[in-house]
């Protein structure tokens, strides 16, 4: 005997066909649909020219032809692939969505400049930062922040002065790679040449390690402290030498003028006496 569920069930009815526990099919179909639009607008999407792991929260650009960091990146991103591409600068601000990033690859780039605070907004949970064969000559502590992450910046043209031996004290560098952070050029010290001089010029610590020249005793720091003291001096010389100068220029001045002067005194013609007046002094005698 059939009950009232089994009719149900079994029997159909105009508007559809019922199956299951009384769900018809264009009901099912509906909301399957509409749990599909829902959940595709929900999900992040992944940039262009990248491929998104979502299930590790990967991101992958790599070799992607990329001049520029790619906008869009998802927010939960922990791993972010940017090696060997063609990115050149790195804007302020760039990463600073990415509050759950812990590996950053940026080697392989055409990258020679940082923007002020460009990695300062990264966060707390990073711990991988990858800037090695790049082309950075400058960086500084401003540039980086607080970042604790293990660094690497070997395979830059690094020009070694006081900034980058403040910034070696204070970022964590990899130990396997820090002997690859090489001075191309550095800073020069009292006598090696002029302050004005071409930075781009090699220094005499060029093609030397900078940790080994660091752990040598060589400080760029206290190389430029002397040569703004020299140049301090030379200032206060020059000043001093526009004053004397002056001094004699103005005194030559005054007596060439006095000279005149003189001189217009003496071409006036003396005042004449007159016969009463010689008169007068005959008789008094």
């Amino acid at each position: 005997m059939c009950t009232g569920w089994c009719e149900e069930r079994c029997t159909s009815v105009s508007g559809g066909r019922r199956f299951g526990k009384g769900v018809d099919l264009p009901s099912w179909l509906f909301i399957s649909l509409l749990f599909l639009a829902l959940w595709g607008q929900a999900s992040p999407e992944c940039p262009d020219s990248c491929h998104c792991a979502w299930d590790t929260a990967t991101v992958l650009c790599s070799d992607a032809g990329l001049r520029e960091i790619p906008e869009g990146i998802p927010p939960e991103t922990v791993s972010l692939h940017l090696e060997r591409n063609y990115i050149r600068n790195i804007p302020e601000r760039a990463f600073s969505d990415l509050v759950h990033l812990r590996d950053l690859y940026l080697s392989h780039n055409r990258i020679d400049s940082l923007s002020s605070g460009a990695l300062r907004h990264l966060g707390p949970e990073l711990r991988l930062l990858d800037l090695s064969h790049n082309q950075l000559r400058k960086a500084s502590r401003e540039e980086f922040g607080s970042t604790r992450a293990k660094t690497r910046l070997y395979h830059n043209p690094w020009h070694c002065d006081c900034a980058l031996q403040e910034l070696m004290e204070t970022l964590n560098l990899e130990p396997e790679t820090v002997n690859g952070i090489i001075c191309e050029s550095s800073a020069r010290g009292v006598g090696e040449g002029s302050r004005w001089e071409d930075p781009g010029a090699q220094g005499e610590h060029a093609g030397q390690p900078l940790v080994k020249l660091l752990d040598y005793g060589v400080n760029f720091c206290s190389l430029q402290r002397k040569t703004t003291d020299v140049a301090m001096l030379v200032t206060m010389f020059v000043w001093f030498f526009m004053v004397i100068v002056y001094v004699v220029y103005y005194v030559r001045q005054n007596q060439a003028e006095a000279r005149r002067h003189l001189e217009y005194l003496k071409s006036l013609p003396s005042p004449r006496k007159t016969p009463t007046e010689t008169d007068t002094l005959s008789t008094g005698f």
